[in-house]
């Protein structure tokens, strides 16, 4: 299923995310682990927009719209 591999993407960069976090966080160095929250939220983002605009293709041709 499409879906669930998204699904184990998603967690899979959340889990490697929040063990950088930790141990930039352990290290003292705040700023760096804030960034690399940063970047997996948006790499994150990226992938569920990309769905998004999936859904609204499929939507927009079940309907007929434009």
């Amino acid at each position: 299923m499409p879906g669930i591999d998204l699904i184990f993407k998603i967690t899979g960069i959340g889990i490697l995310v929040a063990v950088i976090h930790m141990i930039l966080e352990q290290v003292g160095k705040k700023d760096y682990a804030f960034i690399a929250t940063l970047t997996g939220t948006i790499i994150v983002l990226a992938m569920v927009i990309q769905k998004i605009g999936d859904l609204f293709d499929a939507v927009t041709t079940v309907f007929r719209l434009w």
